[in-house]
């Protein structure tokens, strides 16, 4: 039996979510563990569907990837992303980003197109 997409991403974010938020609570020299676990107990409250915390966005729109064309607009969203946040100018300047990899250096993950 083939999982639903969307059911795939409900339970990747549910697994994420608590994994940052026990990485985030358990770490005693975060310096902003204050901040985020009140930016995202407030996101939390704002959504009846949560009871004290939400790290992910509420929306779930997944989109099956079907072309090279349709891979590479989603890419490039991605990539522009932490440029539209202002955190970076260039999109491989973000250090958690792959658009390393698509400059010609090396990025912190290895890539597999498997």
């Amino acid at each position: 039996m083939q999982n639903k997409l969307e059911d795939i991403v409900r339970d990747r974010k549910s697994f994420t979510s608590t994994t940052m938020k026990n990485l985030i609570t358990g770490h005693p020299h975060e310096s902003r563990k204050e901040w985020i676990l009140w930016m995202m107990e407030g996101a939390g409250k704002k959504n009846g569907n949560n009871n004290d915390w939400q790290f992910w966005q509420w929306h779930n729109k997944p989109l099956e990837i079907v072309s090279q064309d349709m891979f590479d607009k989603k890419l490039e969203y991605i990539h522009q992303n932490p440029i539209q946040a202002g955190f970076v100018t260039k999109q491989e300047d973000w250090k958690y980003g792959s658009a390393k990899d698509f400059c010609g250096m090396k990025g912190l993950v290895e890539l597999s197109y498997s």
